[in-house]
């Protein structure tokens, strides 16, 4: 059997107003423990990206997906030789922050808003990446709320 690639979808929450939302990876996560990320989860065979994105969104975040956004595309390979490969389609996603809660505590053990400038310390090591692509995407719509 050939390996093949697996389709994740990751959304950058925000509130409209420049902060992100993250969430810190508990003991129970799949890797990188202790680190902080946005969120993913994998497409459904017959799912569409909006609705991928919006159960992923209520699944870890207990809230509603106001606006989705494709964002762009990102081929990830980890490990030296490739112990995995996804193709992440990235999404920006507008939630309302009051209804915002961990949603999975045996993957996450803490969420916090956050500037794009002003990142926690321990970053998941795929964050920069969805980063980049959001923080492009509100420099070519104006601004933080654009």
């Amino acid at each position: 059997m050939t390996a093949k690639p697996s389709v994740s979808c990751v959304f950058v929450c925000h509130d409209g107003a420049g902060r992100v939302l993250l969430a810190r990876r508990g003991a129970g996560a799949r890797d990188e423990p202790g680190t902080w990320d946005c969120g993913a989860g994998a497409l459904e065979y017959g799912e569409t990206f909006e609705a991928a994105v919006a159960r992923e969104v209520r699944e870890e975040y207990s809230a509603a997906a106001l606006e989705i956004e494709t964002i762009g595309v990102r081929n990830v390979l980890r490990g030296e030789p490739v112990s995995s490969h996804w193709v992440a389609v990235v999404f920006a996603v507008r939630v309302d922050p009051a209804e915002v809660a961990i949603g999975e505590p045996h993957k996450f053990d803490e969420l916090g808003w956050f500037a794009p400038d002003r990142l926690p310390d321990r970053p998941h090591s795929q964050l920069s990446g969805s980063l980049a692509l959001f923080t492009s995407r509100t420099a070519r719509n104006g601004g933080a709320g654009a």
